[in-house]
């Protein structure tokens, strides 16, 4: 890939020039947690059970892309879950929980320009459903928490698509949902910030890292270091 250049500060490109045609995409997929979103909210459920740091260290290493596999990283911090009822959950979600800034921005932009969106995460649908909501998004995928007389027992719950949604099957819902859509996958975008992101991004047209890992500000198209999701306004139009 060509080499980048910052275009703006906290702003760097690389592979193309801009400005881009927003009316040019039909699809924004985007990941939840620490991109639309300003919490891993796995780390954020632990902290209810007191086991936050072993929790987040686990998933700043999968983000990183230092543990190769995604779904036993992911199995080993629901684990520690156990035990957290459900109404800890609805705490972080009302108390925590933040769309990152530009976030509503950003969608609303993209839904003017006839976009649909897609979140796809690898964190849970008690989330990304009342983030579906909020933001009016048309497509979602993540995980469901097994739940028991209120609480959480320590295991997902596998789902007709199958068990754990990690970077392939992110890849294989932005396909899906292209073909649904009836749209090549050059005329998406995908934003990310983490390792599981990078195979939707890589199929993506555009893809995006929001205040991203190294590796994956490295192998975006756009790289936001700083500023909000809609900065990428500046460069789509």
């Amino acid at each position: 890939m060509t080499s980048s250049r910052e275009i703006a500060p906290g702003l760097v490109i690389q592979g193309f020039t801009p400005p881009l045609n927003l009316k040019d995409f039909k699809l924004i997929a985007f990941d939840m947690d620490s991109t639309l979103i300003n919490i891993e909210c796995v780390d954020e459920i632990a902290d209810a059970a007191g086991r936050k740091a072993e929790v987040a260290a686990i998933t700043e290493a999968a983000m990183r892309g230092e543990i190769t596999d995604y779904k036993e990283s992911l199995r080993q911090r629901v684990a520690l879950l156990k035990g957290v009822t459900v109404a800890h959950m609805q705490q972080v979600y009302e108390q925590r929980l933040q769309l990152n800034p530009g976030a509503a921005e950003l969608v609303a932009a993209c839904q003017r320009a006839g976009l649909k969106v897609l979140l796809v995460s690898g964190g849970f649908t008690f989330f990304t459903d009342r983030i579906r909501d909020r933001l009016g998004i048309d497509y979602t995928r993540s995980n469901v928490l097994e739940v028991q007389d209120g609480a959480l027992t320590g295991q997902m719950v596998d789902q007709p698509w199958g068990d754990i949604c990690d970077g392939a099957e992110k890849r294989r819902m932005l396909l899906e949902t292209c073909t649904r859509l009836g749209i090549a996958p050059k005329q998406a975008i995908a934003m990310g910030d983490g390792a599981n992101d990078l195979p939707m991004m890589g199929e993506a047209g555009l893809s995006v890292a929001y205040h991203a890992k190294p590796r994956v500000r490295e192998q975006a198209m756009v790289a936001i270091n700083s500023g909000g999701l809609d900065r990428l306004l500046e460069i789509v139009r």
